[in-house]
């Protein structure tokens, strides 16, 4: 009797042990129940799956942007970048020396928050001083053309370039010349322009850039063209005009897209680039550490190295920018032989080599 009792209680209590172990694994945390009850588990795991994705910062306001032009393409640019962002472009429009005459007008109250300059060693002076925001973030920055960028540490961006030739007139010139020397010889006397590059950035960045390439001889050049009666006529539109009228025949130093604008107006023009070497211009834009609407400008610089504003370079018979979008109705940059011209020299020497060659056609 003894003996069952004791049989009983030990059945009892196994009873209980496997009723209890069922209940511990029905309260589990590995059951769905168990998961639905614990809303830390459900916020882990909605942020897994449906993390927020980020979003385009909305623009508005205005922009002031000053610009080296060419007119109508930075005209057809402001639109777009209207269209595209809501943003009211301000822009003020005139040669590189104009703009940097303003902006140090304005230095002590600066307005403008993107600069696009017709030289770049002037944009190069421009970030020695400090004057530029960094903008590495810069959307196809990387498919621009390297040396005319300063792709590194994202200070400027070269969207642009022309290259300088010497630009005739086709009725009055049945043999173009085909050297830089061949302005030197008597047959060109007195019906020869050149800009004045005081006023014009490209005309600045031939001449640095010849003598950069050339060393000091190459003022034996810019002397003869003085004997020759070549006359220094304003900035490169000025030095332009009268070989279109016939006045003059050639314009040394002549911007290329110019005469490609003109030629295709159905202007008697034409364009040679020398055989011995040119300078290509860059036309680099930069945001001004000052600006008040940066998130505007960094949008801007975005757009002028998109597809849409390279294609609209192409048309205004530029040289685009990138690597990866070629001119229209033009020589490309592979076709046009180019001086190993040294930037930051010309950079350093631009204020000298201006003054120089002003004394001399004075």
């Amino acid at each position: 009797m003894k003996a069952i009792n004791n049989t009983k209680g030990l059945s009892t209590l196994l009873l209980t042990t496997i009723i209890g172990a069922i209940l511990a694994g029905c309260s589990s945390s590995n059951t769905p129940a168990a998961n639905a009850s614990n809303p830390t588990s459900n916020a882990n795991t909605t942020a897994q799956t449906e993390a927020p994705q980020p979003t385009e910062k909305s623009l508005s306001g205005k922009l002031v942007v000053y610009s080296a032009g060419p007119e109508g393409l930075a005209n057809k640019i402001k639109a777009g970048f209207e269209a595209k962002t809501g943003v009211k472009v301000e822009m003020f429009q005139g040669t590189t020396g104009k703009i940097l005459a303003r902006m140090e007008a304005e230095k002590s109250n600066p307005v403008v928050d993107v600069v696009v300059l017709a030289s770049l060693p002037s944009m190069q002076g421009m970030k020695k001083d400090g004057l530029l925001l960094p903008f590495k973030e810069a959307v196809n920055a990387d498919k621009l053309v390297s040396d005319w960028s300063d792709t590194a540490d994202g200070n400027y961006f070269s969207y642009s370039a022309s290259a300088l030739g010497i630009v005739y007139n086709t009725k009055k010139v049945s043999t173009p010349p085909t050297s830089w020397d061949d302005l030197t010889k008597a047959e060109w006397k007195g019906t020869v322009n050149i800009p004045d590059p005081s006023l014009s950035g490209s005309a600045l960045d031939f001449m640095t850039g010849y003598l950069s390439a050339k060393g000091d001889s190459g003022w034996d050049l810019f002397k003869q063209y003085k004997s020759n009666e070549v006359a220094m006529a304003g900035a490169n539109q000025e030095a332009l005009d009268p070989v279109i009228t016939g006045a003059k025949s050639v314009v040394a130093a002549g911007v290329d897209y110019m005469a490609y604008k003109a030629k295709a107006d159905g202007e008697p023009v034409d364009i040679v680039y020398p055989a011995e070497g040119t300078v290509i211009s860059p036309r680099p834009a930069a945001i001004i550490k000052t600006s008040p609407n940066v998130d505007n400008a960094k949008a801007f610089i975005d757009y002028l190295l998109s597809d849409e504003a390279q294609a609209l370079v192409a048309k205004a018979y530029l040289l685009p920018g990138r690597t990866d979008v070629k001119a229209e109705n033009r020589a490309n940059l592979e076709e046009i032989k180019t001086f190993d011209v040294k930037w930051e020299w010309m950079n350093e020497h631009s204020d000298e080599v201006s003054s120089t060659f002003t004394q001399i056609f004075k």
